[in-house]
């Protein structure tokens, strides 16, 4: 006996409403589940986006989630990468799969698209390493400023003029920080044992520019600037400091002193002649910035370095004042460069005992033989 047709009509309505209905839940669920899914792992998608561009980018990125999350190579070197400023982002996009730094271009556009990053990407120079995932890549792009910073350090700095130029630097740590590291007399230098006598690093950070990490700690710093002037202090120059009867502590004091007094760099072997002279004789050195550097920060004048001095400066109870105390002070007085170094080392032959400043006012100075020629020397 057959079903009545109706009744088969009737059932494949029913399928079908059911069909219809159990679509609406799925695509429902879709509109709810995929945004939502989305969400947990690119993170919230742009406001200028509309229901269907969220919904359609946020099931793309799902699909494409491994050639988002994931590094293309991750242990490649690190490339520099320079967005050029009025670069498209399809270029920018383009140049980042041709250096390897991603390995699916169009998951990538969309997710800068989802997360609206596609209009924010800032013109600079970056350092990226295949080792980061184009998602980690979309962030770093949003923010030009460097990892790194340049610091420079003068010739004749004192570590105080150095902890003072912290602040404008960059660098994250603080001058107190800073100055109070700089009392802790790192190990392993061959001159570790020599910076421990004067009890400090003054001296022996030796003036250059350099390149640190913005997140570099204070120990870091001074090890870095340590290891530069043990990479400069060759057996040469330790063989010539010996060979003036000097170690390398001595060496670096009057390297600082002709520091602060030269100028001209040219004149720091004739100066270097006129205190191993003094030396020699058993005359006392007489120069300024040992006074200065024992006097500290003048706050009238706003320097370290008090000038001129007055008759009173020069009285001041201190063994760097060369003034009252025979020989070289107990340490280095500033952080001398290596010109001022290799003037130690190779100082010039000369029967000078005397110099002072010249009167044209160009930094250089008069030499004297006898005290008499040296008052000869005075301007008018």
């Amino acid at each position: 006996m057959k079903k009545p047709r109706t009744s088969c009509l009737g059932a494949s309505i029913i399928t079908l409403i059911i069909l219809f209905f159990a679509g609406i839940v799925l695509f429902a669920a879709i509109l709810l589940v995929v945004p939502r899914r989305a969400e947990q792992i690119y993170g919230p998608a742009s406001e200028d986006l509309n229901s269907i561009e969220r919904l359609s980018y946020s099931l793309i990125l799902l699909i494409q989630e491994n050639a988002l999350i994931y590094p293309e190579t991750p242990y490649g070197a690190e490339i520099s990468f320079i967005i050029e400023g009025g670069e498209s982002t399809p270029s920018v996009i383009g140049r980042l799969w041709e250096q390897g730094l991603i390995s699916n271009p169009g998951a990538f556009r969309t997710y800068l698209r989802y997360s609206g990053l596609d209009t924010t990407l800032q013109a600079g120079t970056y350092t990226l390493s295949p080792g980061l995932s184009p998602v980690q890549l979309a962030q770093i792009l949003q923010d030009a400023t460097s990892t790194k910073v340049s610091f420079l350090i003068l010739p004749g700095w004192r570590i105080e003029e150095i902890a003072a130029a912290l602040p404008t630097s960059g660098l994250r740590f603080t001058p107190d920080a800073f100055l109070q590291a700089a009392k802790s007399i790192p190990a392993g230098y061959s001159f570790s044992e020599e910076m421990s006598t004067a009890g400090s690093v003054e001296g022996f950070l030796l003036p250059d520019s350099y390149e640190f990490e913005r997140e570099i700690s204070t120990e870091a710093f001074i090890r870095h600037l340590l290891d530069n002037f043990e990479a400069n202090l060759t057996p040469r120059l330790r063989e010539r400091f010996a060979q003036q009867n000097l170690s390398v502590l001595e060496a670096v004091t009057l390297a600082s002193i002709i520091q602060r007094e030269a100028v001209a760099e040219e004149e720091m072997p004739l100066i270097a002649s006129v205190f191993y002279n003094r030396l020699a004789i058993g005359m006392k050195l007489d120069t300024d910035p040992t006074v200065q550097y024992a006097l500290g920060y003048n706050d009238q004048q706003d320097t370290w370095w008090t000038n001129p001095l007055s008759l009173e400066d020069l009285q001041v109870d201190s063994p760097y004042n060369t003034y009252l105390y025979e020989g070289l002070p107990p340490g280095p007085i500033a952080n001398p460069s290596l010109t001022a170094l290799k003037a130690v080392a190779f100082p010039a032959q000369t029967p000078y005992y005397y110099f002072r400043a010249g009167c044209d006012e160009n930094g250089r100075h008069s030499f004297a033989e006898t005290f008499t020629e040296h008052q000869l020397n005075a301007c008018p």
